[in-house]
């Protein structure tokens, strides 16, 4: 693929308070901020035209997340499409601008696939920060055990999923092996993890693409994927099957030596139903031990105040989600917290205090009051775990919003990257390197 040439901007800008008295002495020099702008052609992918609506040009997007293995050269980093394309039958009546009972005549709450046929892609990047660009070296398209790409549509999950439509309004098929890509680590023998969002899963996919093995939670789920294009084991905690749709594992990353991986649900549970999830804030991180295929440890991480997002407060408790992390250090992890419009970063320590919850009360889908019925858990029997702010996103304005991907360089800079959705909006891929955050990566 040919280079992507990049125009940079650094802006010295004002580091943020902490909120705990372990906040590091390093953080009191202002973070310096530097935004790559891609404008690579090469990136394009294609014209959708919708009849007698609009047309769109759309771009690949490679910011859904990104790793950076310990051990590859200092300048290279992984990043990661999702399923393609894609958005509410609601959404598309502004996009497409057709009449939302000609744009989704099979079910005008279903999900609108411009590009069925799109595979989810894991890409090498290779950063080059004296010449202001980096060079997109490696696309390694997701495949099933037959070597054939995968799409990113919907599963078979009855009642726990939507009706993918085309371009052109007709009604696609289910696909037991399509996966949503979401979160990526790269295993220090060369092979994948990634988080999913559809079952929700952990997927296992060695070096050329190939899945291995998808992890999904115990129950129905693994019959409902009868048919996939490579092998399923059904041995993820069953309450995971309650994630709200389109809000599964968004985030996942692992140790650097790949003995654990640590995963978060992007939202909190529809346990016991969706007015559950809408006013709650206590979802769940957990740690998945690969050799064994099981969750070894489980925490809550409460997601913040909507109103507290600056660039644009709410009053809807499921605006804030969780969309990256990334390994710190022994028991450290960096979170990425994020609205439409703005985004916080959080330091966690799982040895802080907060309470070990796997194979709890908590796990079991009979639990009432359910751990998303009640924010309050004083009473409980469970902390939380603390958070440091590391950054906001209002406190730079310049900084683009979607932001999905996050990695730490060899010298503690911190690399970022949006989602740009695949230009349906008219966004960009950009990378942002922040210097200065003291970190302390590894340590």
């Amino acid at each position: 693929m040919r280079r992507l040439l990049l125009a940079a901007t650094c802006l010295a800008l004002p580091c943020l308070a902490g909120g705990f008295p372990f906040l590091n002495a390093a953080r009191a020099a202002e973070p310096q901020i530097t935004i790559l702008d891609d404008h690579d052609p090469g990136m394009k992918l294609g014209t959708v035209r919708f009849p007698g609506g609009k047309t769109l040009e759309l771009t690949v997007g490679i910011g859904s997340a990104a790793y950076r293995r310990p051990g590859d050269a200092a300048d290279i980093v992984y990043t990661m499409s999702d399923r393609g394309p894609n958005f509410t039958c609601a959404e598309g009546v502004k996009i497409t601008g057709l009449a939302i009972g000609k744009l989704c005549a099979p079910d005008e709450k279903g999900r609108v696939y411009p590009v069925p046929s799109y595979s989810p892609t894991i890409y090498g990047v290779m950063l080059d920060p004296a010449a202001k660009r980096f060079r997109v070296f490696e696309a390694i398209a997701i495949k099933g055990q037959d070597g054939q790409p995968v799409t990113g549509l919907t599963n078979p999950l009855p009642g726990r999923t939507e009706t993918p439509i085309d371009a052109e309004g007709k009604k696609l098929d289910f696909n037991p092996s399509a996966l949503d890509a979401e979160g990526l680590f790269r295993a220090p023998d060369g092979s994948f993890w990634i988080g999913e969002e559809n079952a929700p899963s952990i997927v296992h996919i060695g070096a050329d693409g190939r899945v291995l093995r998808r992890y999904v939670p115990a129950g129905g789920t693994k019959g409902e994927l009868a048919g996939a294009r490579y092998e399923v084991a059904d041995t993820l905690p069953a309450i995971l099957a309650k994630r709200q749709s389109n809000r599964g594992i968004e985030s996942l990353t692992g140790t650097p030596d790949g003995s654990a991986l640590y995963a978060m649900v992007q939202n909190p549970l529809t346990n016991p139903d969706a007015a559950a999830f809408r006013k709650a804030k206590n979802t769940r991180l957990l740690r998945f031990d690969p050799a064994t295929g099981k969750v070894t440890g489980e925490w809550v991480y409460q997601l913040e105040d909507p109103r507290s997002f600056r660039l644009d407060p709410s009053e809807n408790q499921s605006a804030p989600r969780i969309s990256e992390m990334t390994w710190l250090g022994p028991d450290r992890l960096l979170v990425l917290e994020r609205t439409d419009g703005t985004t916080k970063l959080f330091e966690v320590k799982l040895n802080d205090g907060a309470t070990d919850i796997a194979g709890s009360k908590w796990d079991d889908p009979q639990t009432r009051p359910t751990l998303e019925q009640g924010n309050d858990l004083s009473g409980t029997g469970v902390t939380p775990l603390r958070k440091r702010l590391v950054l906001d996103t209002a406190d730079h304005k310049d900084l683009p919003v979607k932001l999905e991907g996050m990695a730490v360089l060899p010298d503690d800079t911190l690399l970022l990257v949006n989602d740009d959705d695949f230009g349906i909006s008219g966004e960009r891929t950009r990378i942002v390197l922040v210097r200065g955050l003291g970190l302390n990566a590894g340590k």
